[in-house]
């Protein structure tokens, strides 16, 4: 499949703004069992320990903690729907991001800062401060403009590869669900 060009991904931007900011959709699910391998789900359930039950998260190192240990504030990761459809052209290979959920929502930093809760299902989530950046795979899988494009200035603003969110309070999940903010107490 051919990769779109920075002209045309920049092209889509204006969808990519116009996503619900308070109130979308979950559109897929996708649990990463092992190391390159996806499967995507109906229904998921969310732990606060475990993050999205039977992810590799909980066994994955990170370079971000001091001991290696999974990182705590990168349990699960959200990629904006309109984002994933616009450099995967195909809506198979959305999962080729390597995100676990894809929404239809705003998730700028100006929309979801750190600190935000989002209801999934009857899980509670929180946005994390930890970065999530477009990588080596990412640019095998989508081309070198869209890794230029999440990455840029106006990617970054936007959250345009995702973010990183942990679980709060645990519960089930299926698509189609209802994302919302979650007001502050």
């Amino acid at each position: 499949m051919d990769h779109l060009t920075k002209d045309l991904l920049e092209a889509g931007l204006g969808d990519i703004r116009r996503s619900p900011r308070e109130e979308g959709v979950l559109q897929l699910i996708v649990r990463r069992p092992k190391v390159n391998e996806r499967e995507v789900l109906d229904e998921a359930e969310l732990d606060p320990v475990a993050g999205l039950v039977g992810d590799t998260w909980i066994a994955r190192k990170s370079a971000r903690t001091a001991d290696g240990s999974p990182h705590p504030e990168m349990q699960l990761n959200l990629m904006n729907s309109r984002v994933a459809a616009l450099v995967a052209q195909d809506p198979n290979r959305w999962a080729l991001a390597g995100d676990q959920f894809y929404v239809d929502l705003d998730l700028s930093a100006a929309n979801l800062p750190p600190g935000t809760r989002l209801s999934l299902g009857s899980a509670i989530i929180e946005v994390t401060p930890q970065p999530h950046a477009g990588c080596k795979k990412f640019e095998q899988r989508f081309g070198p403009d869209a890794l230029q494009f999440v990455n840029s200035p106006v990617g970054k603003e936007l959250h345009l590869r995702g973010i990183n969110a942990r679980v709060v309070q645990g519960g089930r999940v299926r698509t189609g669900a209802v994302v919302r903010k979650v007001p502050k107490a």
